[in-house]
């Protein structure tokens, strides 16, 4: 069944992590597996934030050779990125085996990411300006809580919670998914992909790189290589009620706006509510309401249709 919601505030930054975790709590009812919040921070200048882990949550209960390995493999990335130029600024280990470093780099963010990537039991969550993206096993609030995201300041979000279907409980198969290896770009889906192999192998030719095997993947990186084609977000959006085929709504963000689109029977839900400041939106009321307990007024997006709201 699973969950999305989204939020952007227009010309500010507040506490998203906050707001997006009781949107996201609210939907524990959904999917109760995983969680994930793709949120959007105050970028600086010449410098970018990854987001890793270095083992699986199920490994770190192996007992105490799984934590020398941990060590072992977030050496390696450090030698890596040390061998490739890029200067780590600040590195915290979120949690045994999550890491948030800030870095600068001038090279090529497609090598740097395939040799952190080529580090056995290293994944990379995210590499973004602004982008942060943190998943993990759990609701919403066990996530927020360990990952410590409230008072998470930026603009816009968007989050995720997930019953596994059909691939496993683990952190690989949680969303939202980043672009690999676009700056910012990540998406949310609710729905299925019926040409989902058929459109990998097309990206894969083209040497575009999959993490996982989950169709939400897919999009972000649709989307992501028609943008860097020239493509505006919307247009990229448009085209892909098109060229996706199969049942969806998704959410997208990039580093300054959020986007959403229904394919062209509409079963999936999502309601949408939009002030003059803000705009948030989920796959029920009830997500919106968590954060505007007062009277709102809220729609249903029709069938085919895509919004981008910009920051």
């Amino acid at each position: 069944m699973c969950g999305i919601a989204g939020l952007i505030h227009r010309g500010k930054s507040t506490d998203i992590g906050s707001e997006l975790t009781s949107m996201l709590q609210a939907l524990k009812h959904r999917g109760p597996d995983s969680t994930g919040f793709a949120l959007y921070g105050n970028p600086e200048q010449n410098q970018y934030v990854i987001r890793f882990k270095v083992a699986e949550q199920e490994e770190m209960r192996k007992g105490f050779r799984i934590h020398d390995e941990v060590k072992d493999r977030k050496v390696e990335v450090d030698r890596r990125m040390d061998e490739l130029g890029a200067r780590i600024v600040s590195e915290d280990l979120v949690t045994e085996y999550a890491l948030r470093y800030q870095f600068s780099y001038d090279g090529d963010m497609k090598r740097l990411a395939d040799y952190i990537e080529d580090v056995e039991g290293a994944e990379i969550m995210s590499i973004g300006s602004a982008l942060e993206l943190v998943k993990d096993l759990g609701d919403a609030n066990t996530v927020s809580d360990q990952y410590g995201l409230s008072g998470f300041n930026g603009t816009h979000a968007i989050g995720h919670t997930r019953m596994a279907t059909e691939s496993d409980v683990d952190i690989r198969s949680a969303h939202p998914y980043w672009a690999y290896p676009f700056n910012d770009v990540s998406v949310v889906h609710n729905g299925q992909l019926t040409n989902y192999w058929n459109s990998r192998r097309d990206l894969e030719r083209r040497g575009h790189r999959f993490m996982s095997n989950c169709d939400s993947e897919l999009i972000a990186v649709y989307l992501a290589d028609q943008m860097n084609q020239g493509e505006d977000l919307e247009d990229s959006m448009r085209r892909s009620i098109d060229e996706l085929d199969g049942v969806f709504t998704y959410v997208v963000a990039t580093g300054d706006k959020l986007g959403m689109a229904k394919d062209v029977m509409a079963a999936k839900p999502m309601v949408l509510y939009e002030s003059e400041d803000f705009v948030a939106l989920a796959s029920e009321e009830v997500a919106i309401r968590s954060i505007f307990p007062h009277e709102i007024d809220t729609y249903d997006p029709y069938e085919g249709e895509v919004h981008v709201w910009h920051s």
